[in-house]
């Protein structure tokens, strides 16, 4: 009886310390995922570029990854919240595949240890609860890419506040329209201000005006506000028109909507702090009435 005892009791042991590492290796993938990487240098390049023929490698690295874009495609990803977090389809697939699999393998793992503590359950549990897992990981992780996404846009809308009032500067110091856009951009730092003057970058090396570049920037990233700096500046640039006043206003308009949507937000937060604060108040209620009812 011992030796029968002894092999199951390893074979638990196996079969939860492979559960553990296939959680702790997705789990580390996950997080891998999720945390901005710094862009590497020859992708920026090529963007910079355009190159018209890929390499060799590049190319076979497509192949590879062909089974992630069939399976973005089907997952429709949001496009415009992508471009914004400098993210691609693929890895926005791969994110939402490796959730999913953490989720399946977590009641798994679970379901092996209590096994190995002697506690049995049916089948039917850890296979249900496996895939109620898997769609609720697979929706955190989405929901994840929305959040950083608007948290991204926020910001996003402030500097182009900031850029707004650069840019008038310059027009005031007797700059050119697209000399102005370029020193406004050079001027401060931050990844909201890298992708202006990348945009900038590329207008120039394609011969475009830059306030057609920073329109197709702003569609693509859902911010409308960046649009309005290449509105503006293009009346200037094709019409001569004096914009400084036209740029301060809308740098004015848009500090009152961003201070207006916060009080919103700030709003909401409270709103929501007044619920645990009455379910407080009813839980001390029932302790102190607690006594007298018993007594009745």
């Amino acid at each position: 009886m011992i030796a029968p005892f002894g092999l199951v009791l390893n074979t638990d042991l196996a079969i939860a310390v492979s559960g553990g590492a296939a959680v702790g290796a997705g789990v580390f993938l996950l997080v891998r995922e999720l945390l901005p990487a710094t862009p590497a240098l020859a992708p920026a390049l090529r963007r910079l570029h355009r190159e018209t023929r890929a390499p060799a490698a590049e190319i076979r690295r497509r192949r590879r990854l062909d089974w992630l874009g069939g399976l973005a495609r089907w997952l429709r990803p949001p496009q415009q919240e992508l471009e914004l977090l400098g993210r691609t389809p693929e890895q926005y697939a791969l994110s939402i595949l490796v959730s999913a699999l953490v989720g399946l393998v977590a009641p798994v793992v679970s379901l092996t240890f209590m096994a190995a503590a002697g506690i049995r359950l049916p089948f039917v549990v850890p296979v249900f609860a496996g895939l109620l897992c898997a769609a609720a990981a697979a929706w955190l992780a989405h929901q994840d890419v929305l959040t950083k996404a608007e948290r991204a846009r926020r910001e996003f809308s402030r500097a182009v506040c900031t850029y707004l009032d650069l840019v008038a500067l310059q027009i005031s110091a007797a700059h050119g329209p697209v000399q102005s856009l370029e020193q406004a951009a050079e001027i401060c730092d931050g990844w909201v201000f890298e992708r202006i003057r990348e945009a900038l970058h590329i207008a120039q090396l394609q011969m475009r005006s830059p306030w057609e570049e920073l329109r197709e920037l702003s569609e693509r990233i859902g911010v409308p506000e960046l649009g309005d700096v290449g509105a503006i500046m293009q009346s200037s640039g094709t019409e001569g028109a004096q914009v400084h006043d036209t740029l301060r206003s809308r740098a004015d308009a848009l500090r009152d909507q961003i201070r207006t949507e916060a009080l919103a937000r700030a709003e909401g937060v409270t709103s929501r702090l007044d619920i645990p604060g009455a379910l407080l108040v009813f839980i001390l209620l029932g302790f102190v009435l607690f006594p007298f009812m018993a007594r009745v």
